[in-house]
């Protein structure tokens, strides 16, 4: 293995993507000929000290090895709309997979509409149906930023593994590509918004060797490795290139370097933003905790879309979705910075509400966290996380950057 194929897996799926998955060819690193308006000026160093630590977010991602389940059930008199699964993707296609969803939901003509769960995924399909003329209820245990989707990485990351190659369905490429085009035309409506709800910046591979020069093989696994479905190129139109950067053109102590532009979301202000519109639109929250799929056909709504992420795998026993947790490090907030970095499979992205960081990196030749239930912060974890950034910003030279 390659370090490159570890940083092509690294922007495909956002950091978190199995090993040997190759690079589409409309996003592999062009030659290093940056004209002078695309070069780096003026990167302000991240304070990477493991006291400016002040949150430590874990969560399991819904990962579900056929792919999201977008199906339609009937329970009772109720027709449920199935969105859920979708891995650590759900920022990236919520708006694409809720504007499917409605349209199953829609051909009822109803005049209300419930929704089960309030992450992305169950907010964004809230949003949709009323925007398709529904009077929507969210019914939830938790409120949006008690969710697990507030403890992600919040990048733009649509393939960051999306099924099993040997399970996922023969259409979900199509699918996939459908949503991803609905969701990134929908999320521009919110960028250049007062607080940034959603924002671009450069972000920066970085190495100390050549991106192909072989890595050593991991030992044996006791359990086998995951071969997550490739998607391949069909969003190159809408994916900036990767440029590589020679040293006499970036700033960093390192040799070898690449640079490609992604879309974030700063959860607060989007969070915020989406919940202030389902409330102007008349929409309605309410606390409740459903034990059995049963339970559905008791609300007063009869089109119901159910989106619960991971907790699907118990309320629904859908032995697709499999643990997969992550872990994130956010240290104190620092405007100056307006890029993010890749180095030692360690990420970093500056945010409006913190420098978000996170350990990418594959354990014994599996994915980080695939199959973990966790959701426990690990202070070591993120304290050696940072580290690595310490150590990297120590080898800048004295006079700023």
């Amino acid at each position: 293995m390659h370090r490159r194929h570890l940083l092509n897996n690294a922007l495909a799926f956002g950091g978190l993507a199995g090993l040997g998955v190759s690079l589409p060819h409309s996003v592999r690193a062009q030659p290093a000929r940056v004209p002078l308006m695309d070069r780096p000026f003026n990167l302000a160093p991240i304070r990477a000290h493991v006291d400016r630590i002040y949150d430590i977010k874990a969560c399991i991602r819904p990962f579900r090895t056929r792919g999201p389940r977008l199906d339609v059930e009937q329970i009772g008199d109720a027709l449920v709309i199935h969105n859920y699964g979708h891995s650590g993707a759900g920022w990236s296609l919520s708006w694409g997979s809720a504007d499917m969803q409605v349209q199953k939901a829609m051909s009822r003509s109803p005049k209300r509409i419930a929704v089960i769960g309030c992450g992305i995924i169950g907010l964004t399909s809230a949003l949709m149906a009323q925007r398709a003329g529904a009077q929507v209820t969210i019914y939830t245990r938790e409120v949006f930023q008690s969710t697990r989707s507030v403890r992600a990485n919040g990048s733009w990351t649509p393939a960051s593994r999306m099924a099993l190659a040997s399970e996922a369905p023969s259409n979900l490429g199509d699918v996939w590509e459908r949503m991803t085009r609905i969701s990134w035309k929908n999320l521009r409506q919110y960028i250049g918004m007062a607080g940034n709800p959603l924002a671009f910046a450069d972000h920066y591979y970085l190495s100390d060797t050549p991106f192909d020069t072989p890595l050593p093989p991991p030992p044996p696994s006791p359990v086998t490795i995951p071969e997550f479905y490739a998607l391949g190129d069909r969003i190159g139109d809408i994916t900036p290139k990767l440029q590589d950067l020679t040293p006499d053109i970036h700033p960093f102590p390192v040799k070898y370097a690449r640079r490609t532009t992604r879309l974030f979301f700063n959860f607060s202000e989007y969070g915020h933003r989406l919940m202030s519109e389902f409330y102007a639109a008349g929409g309605k929250l309410v606390m409740r905790n459903f034990h059995s799929p049963g339970e559905l056909a008791h609300l007063p709504e009869k089109v119901i879309i159910n989106c619960p992420g991971y907790s699907a795998r118990d309320l629904w026993k859908d032995k697709a979705m499999i643990p997969h947790s992550g872990q994130t490090e956010w240290l104190i907030p620092q405007p100056e910075v307006n890029y993010g970095l890749t180095y030692r499979n360690v990420e970093a992205l500056s945010k409006s509400d913190g420098i978000m960081m996170i350990d990418i990196g594959p354990r014994n030749g599996l994915p980080k966290g695939y199959g973990s239930s966790n959701e426990m912060p690990n202070r070591a974890e993120a304290e050696a996380a940072v580290r690595i950034m310490e150590e990297l910003y120590s080898r800048f030279p004295a006079n700023p950057i």
